[in-house]
């Protein structure tokens, strides 16, 4: 029987497999070794994580007032990443104790981290196919690329990703084991389809494979339109999405490779106790390295989105500085106005390309 710490990686893991399939090998030192890496790494994941993503909100909607199909798809991104951080705090309590919050919350909470974690990388998508008419297609994209349509689109997508999330609702539940409560996933064992396999495959398929796919024709496009045109507005437009782009891949290809190996490795290589300790270990590191993600896109938008370091130093100068410095409130309203006034009409078209 798997202890509390071995449940909570199969659960939290979007992977949706079993560890108990693993038997005989004990897995007291992977447990062990979860128990300690995940309730800190967890913790400060959720407090980078919501104050980041809370802050770019509230700078799209306060400041950009989300005027732009950009806008809303990085919204929706924003939302995706605090609906994966909402489930953390959870999970990082499962790691070190039993589960105490009931059936209900098992199944909301599992389908909520997969939902977070679908919707995401489909809003990646979304924003790199937004590039790629913006750049490529420019004339169509004049009537394609509207308000109405991003908010078509987004909530098509959130459709697609509760969809996609549906199995961790289904198939995880709560269960005694060994006097302790456990919230795992249990695949229905009167069925031909492996679910197990499907469930990994379709993973790997939707987070890794077809994005990718997406990303290498979308940005091919994109290069030989920028090398024609040497649009360095247009290169600054594309900065933005590729690095966003380029970090959920560094961030998130490890885990994939690692719980593809872990859900094959009968069929792959010969195994043994080692090797499938070792694999539930890189499971466990890379899983919370994926987990980090979720904090890295408001640092892109600082560092790579000049308008929205400007918004959020007048929303800093405002709201913060204002209550710690009282000798200045006229310094903000004017910094306020400065960076209001920076978008003109000479500058819209570039705004509304970035995005931020």
């Amino acid at each position: 029987m798997e202890n509390q710490t071995t449940n909570f990686i199969d659960l939290a893991s979007t992977t949706e497999f079993d560890y108990g399939d693993s038997a005989p090998c004990s897995g007291t030192e992977e447990k062990h070794f979860a128990a300690q890496l995940l309730p800190p790494l967890y913790s400060l994941v959720v407090i980078f994580g919501l104050t980041g993503n809370l802050l770019v909100v509230l700078i799209l909607v306060k400041y950009k007032r989300l005027k732009s199909m950009t806008d809303i798809y990085l919204l929706n991104l924003a939302i995706s990443d605090l609906l994966f951080v909402f489930s953390l705090p959870f999970w990082a309590y499962y790691a070190a104790h039993d589960w105490i919050f009931g059936d209900a919350l098992c199944k909301m909470l599992s389908g909520v981290y997969l939902l977070g974690f679908y919707s995401g990388i489909f809003f990646i998508i979304l924003l790199t196919l937004d590039r790629y008419l913006a750049i490529v297609h420019a004339v169509f994209a004049l009537k394609a690329r509207t308000v109405t349509y991003g908010l078509l689109t987004s909530t098509v997508t959130w459709a697609v990703a509760l969809f996609a999330s549906v199995p961790g609702i289904i198939f995880h539940r709560t269960q005694k084991e060994n006097s302790r409560y456990t919230c795992s996933v249990h695949y229905p064992s009167d069925t031909t389809i492996n679910w197990k396999n499907f469930l990994i495959l379709k993973m790997n398929i939707l987070g890794l494979i077809v994005p990718m796919i997406i990303m290498i024709f979308s940005y091919s496009q994109i290069l030989k339109t920028l090398l024609r045109c040497k649009n360095e507005k247009k290169q600054k437009a594309v900065r933005l999405i590729f690095m966003i782009m380029i970090f959920y891949f560094i961030f998130w290809t490890p885990f994939h490779i690692s719980s593809f190996l872990h859900t094959f490795q009968n069929s792959l290589f010969h195994t043994n106790c080692d090797i499938k300790g070792q694999l539930e270990k890189a499971i466990q590191v890379t899983e919370t390295v994926s987990m980090i993600h979720c904090c890295i896109n408001p640092v892109i938008y600082a560092f790579v989105g000049e308008k929205f370091r400007k918004y959020l130093y007048a929303f800093f100068r405002k709201h913060v500085a204002a209550h710690l410095c009282k000798k200045c409130p006229n310094l903000y309203h004017e910094k306020l106005e400065r960076v209001n006034s920076a978008f003109t009409p000479s500058t819209a078209e570039h705004d509304i390309s970035t995005g931020l």
